[in-house]
């Protein structure tokens, strides 16, 4: 198979949780486990950074990266879901990995992938353990899918674990109390393997304090160690958390004297980090007159924080395009967003994406008036056709919303 063929047989006869949900959802490691020793554990040649969190795992991992690669190594980085190509999953240095590379794995590896049933995120954390193995990278920045405990990139034993934050998200399989997420972000925790805390509750901080000792973990919380000075071309207001996480996180890195890196380093890392490593969606600015703006928050406690984010801002007329996925407790986001816009309701284009007239009819019963479009680029274009230069256009409510936008076609 070719590189289309492979991404095609990838996405359309295995599991995958961002398309089908519940249904891609392995509750345990049995099987990352036999692929990586399948493949001779390439995870056990690896040093790593692992990460986990319900908002802002993203963002931290690329800042980690950006400063590692900014003090001189070779970083690898594994995270998703991606935008645009399934490649900005696993790259080196901010260069995704090459499509040949993903083809011979799936070819080669494709009649034990069928055998056991492996899901799309095993064999894809398989690739990225296998590919940083072969290209011998420094250190790898692990991102987590979803959860922590159970999934399938909790084979590794990482320098240092960081767990960002607990809000409500994934409740289907995580559990409903903040106390449940925190147990299973925690599961991340290694033994003597120190952690850093992103931000906490009191829900959450007994339940990492627990952990922490269980395993005779150093445990950090970041935010009450930390203060940020450093600015990053990151701009969002949720970032000040996620930069006391990785500077935090920097520090323990360097007292382990494996790596060294410098201030200089952590200021230019956090200058480039869309620059040295592609990440995009974060408080992304794709137009000027109007000042239009993307972000990939999705859940209660990423989107309050957007939505105060968006208030600072000065305009004539507030437009949102929206669109969601169907699991969304739309009880939960739609108080959130506010009244005086003007709503372009649309449906991002997977399965799991929710009609855009049920989510205008819900959007009604809290008082979001707007139209109905197509498709999220139908919306997107009409949201400026309607808009002078002193307007402020939103797009989000989902990642898949946004990786429909132009996004390399910004100011």
């Amino acid at each position: 198979m070719n590189y289309q063929e492979t991404i095609n047989w990838m996405f359309n006869q295995l599991p995958m949780y961002q398309l089908q949900g519940a249904s891609a959802y392995k509750k345990d490691l049995t099987n990352v486990h036999l692929l990586a020793n399948h493949l001779n554990n390439p995870q056990q040649n690896l040093k790593c950074i692992h990460v986990a969190g319900t908002n802002g795992k993203g963002s931290t991992s690329h800042m980690l990266a950006s400063i590692l690669e900014e003090a001189g190594y070779k970083v690898g980085l594994y995270t998703s879901p991606h935008l645009k190509d399934y490649r900005e999953r696993i790259k080196i240095n901010g260069v995704e990995i090459p499509e040949d590379f993903v083809s011979e794995f799936i070819n080669e590896n494709k009649s034990f992938f069928e055998a056991h049933d492996m899901s799309f995120f095993e064999m894809t954390v398989g690739l990225a353990f296998e590919y940083f193995a072969k290209e011998k990278i420094d250190i790898a920045i692990i991102e987590v899918g979803m959860g922590g405990r159970l999934d399938a990139t909790n084979i590794i034993t990482p320098l240092v674990s960081v767990i960002t934050n607990i809000a409500f998200d994934h409740t289907q399989f995580l559990g409903n109390t903040l106390e449940a997420i925190a147990f299973e972000k925690a599961g991340i925790i290694k033994p003597g393997i120190p952690v850093v805390i992103g931000e906490y509750t009191p829900e959450t901080k007994p339940v990492f304090l627990a952990k922490a000792k269980e395993n005779h973990s150093e445990i950090y919380f970041a935010s009450d160690l930390v203060s940020v000075n450093y600015a990053s071309d990151l701009i969002g207001d949720y970032q000040v958390h996620n930069k006391k996480t990785v500077i935090q996180t920097i520090s323990i890195l360097n007292s382990q004297k494996e790596f060294t890196i410098y201030e200089t380093d952590i200021k230019s890392g956090l200058l480039s980090v869309m620059k040295n490593t592609g990440l995009q969606g974060r408080w992304q600015q794709l137009g000027e007159f109007p000042k239009i703006i993307c972000d990939t928050a999705h859940n209660k406690n990423g989107l309050e924080i957007v939505m105060q984010q968006i208030q600072k801002e000065k305009y004539d007329t507030l437009h949102i395009v929206l669109g969601v996925v169907n699991d969304k407790d739309l009880n939960e986001i739609l108080p959130l967003f506010p009244k005086n816009a003007k709503y372009y309701f649309c449906k991002p284009n997977i399965p799991r994406g929710l009609k855009a007239t049920i989510l205008q009819e819900e959007a009604q019963k809290h008082h979001l008036s707007g139209t109905i479009y197509h498709s999220v680029s139908d919306a997107y274009i009409q949201s400026k056709n309607n808009s002078t230069k002193n307007d402020f256009i939103f797009i989000g409510g989902s990642t898949f919303v946004v990786a429909e936008l132009p996004l390399n076609k910004g100011i």
